[in-house]
């Protein structure tokens, strides 16, 4: 398999995927492998991802070019995805011997009798992983669940193939056994490959269309699976905001990594109030987002990682254009060598057009104007995903009164695109089922056992 820049169209490595066969063998290693890791003390299972973490800091020059190469994130995104890693890995490692801990839910006043809660691992699981964020989407389950005690096969992106290489190298360089974390190298054959072993549960990020098809394998094995899917994640700007502050934050979660995020701004709707304001205030911001070569320290807007995606972009400017849009800004493709989207701004944007309903995964954006709060919120909701959702309000009463209305499962007051690791991450309807992050994020990768204890 070939691994390519998608800025430059250049073959990075040729590299030999896995096959029914190696995929087996990995996880026949892992199964054997577990237990042992299993029992090894949480407090070393943890020291040693400590030093996952010190490498990974140690190593980031490195690791950042390596991401930026093939998945086309300009470096400065690259380091700080790196950075963010080194917190999230922070937070697990403070609160996971807490939320492991055997919980005593109940003792008589006699003594006889006690009920406690305990944590243990899944065994072995899958964790099916993204490209445009490896280390944070996969972070998000890796570290914990081999925190918890769990053998982990991994399968990076095809588009992010070679930082998956690296992760492993990490892990194992930092003390976690060669068969505890396994690297399952390949495509979409690659992980049907994988989804066919016996695992004890299944973490997938990606499209909602393959978490589909997985959840309707998996539901029939009767095991754990967790789906991060997409999202069509809207913006309400209210008309007390300061028109220029708030469309300087609302561009940036829109167009940051290129727009290539599940939780970046896909719809915005704006108080018919300040519309006109905000529009030009939004453009402007837009226009100066410099697009170019990823490894340049200025560029803000990267390549487009898959290629096939420009034309979902140019599909979602047609539509919309065709059906009375207006194109404010970019709407076409880049030539030259790589795939190249220009940051595109739609105004005059409804809910007839695909811009505003579909998954576009790219830098383009579609302004709308509301009456006031009701409508917003119906807008809001009208969509198949739930993954976020924010409002940009000078009230806070006000904004949290429009969230609590908001079918999401993360909301958000005067900011968006954003994670944090005390917090889970988690999605309604389309968007998934399951959840990451907070101390439940933790304990998503253990069984809980209902211990009931008599004395004689």
């Amino acid at each position: 398999m070939k691994i390519t820049n998608p800025a430059t169209g250049a073959t990075l490595v040729e590299l030999v995927a896995d096959n029914a066969k190696t995929v087996r063998a990995k996880y026949e290693r892992a199964r054997a492998a577990q237990p042992k890791w299993a029992a090894t003390p949480v407090r070393k299972r943890l020291a040693i991802l400590r030093k996952f973490r010190e490498l990974a800091v140690e190593r980031q020059p490195e690791l950042a070019r390596t991401l930026t190469q093939e998945v086309g994130k300009p470096i400065r995104q690259s380091r700080n995805e790196l950075n963010g890693l080194t917190g999230r890995i922070d937070f697990f490692l403070a609160e996971t011997e807490r939320a492991l801990r055997d919980e005593k839910v109940f003792a008589d006043p006699q003594g006889k009798m006690e009920e406690r809660i305990g944590h243990e691992p899944l065994g072995v699981i899958a964790n099916i992983s993204a490209w445009n964020y490896p280390y944070f989407v996969g972070g998000n389950v890796f570290v914990p669940a081999l925190a918890a005690g769990n053998a982990v096969l991994y399968k990076p992106s095809e588009f992010a193939t070679l930082t998956g290489m690296h992760i492993a190298d990490l892990l194992h360089t930092a003390g976690v056994p060669d068969d505890v974390f396994i690297a399952v190298i390949g495509d979409g054959k690659t992980g049907t490959a994988l989804l066919r072993q016996p695992v004890d549960g299944v973490f997938f990020t990606g499209s909602y269309g393959t978490g589909a098809k997985i959840a309707a394998s998996t539901g029939r094995r009767m095991i754990k699976t967790q789906l991060e899917l997409g999202g069509k994640d809207p913006i309400y700007v209210c008309d007390d905001v300061d028109v220029k502050a708030a469309a300087a934050a609302v561009a940036d979660g829109a167009f940051y990594n290129t727009g290539q995020s599940c939780c970046s701004v896909e719809r915005v709707y704006v108080h018919d109030r300040i519309y006109d304001a905000f529009v030009t205030a939004f453009v402007a911001e837009v226009k100066g987002f410099k697009l170019g070569d990823p490894m340049n320290e200025a560029t803000y807007i990267g390549a487009i990682t898959r290629k096939p995606q420009l034309a979902v972009l140019q599909k979602h400017v047609a539509d919309a254009k065709k059906k009375g849009a207006r194109l404010l800004l970019g709407g076409n493709i880049v030539k030259g060598t790589g795939n190249w989207f220009a940051p595109t701004v739609l105004s005059d944007v409804d809910h007839s057009m695909l811009v505003m309903r579909d998954e576009s995964f790219g830098p383009i954006i579609g302004l709308q104007s509301v009456a006031d709060d009701d409508a917003a919120i119906d807008l809001m909701n009208d969509t198949d995903y739930g993954l976020t959702a924010g409002v940009y309000s000078a009230d806070e009463k006000r904004a949290k009164s429009i969230l609590k209305r908001v079918n999401a499962g993360t909301v958000y007051w005067n900011c968006c695109d954003r994670v944090s690791p005390r917090l889970p991450w988690s999605g309604v309807k389309h968007s998934g089922i399951g959840l990451t992050l907070s101390t439940y994020g933790i304990q998503t990768f253990t069984r809980p056992k209902a211990w009931h204890l008599r004395s004689s």
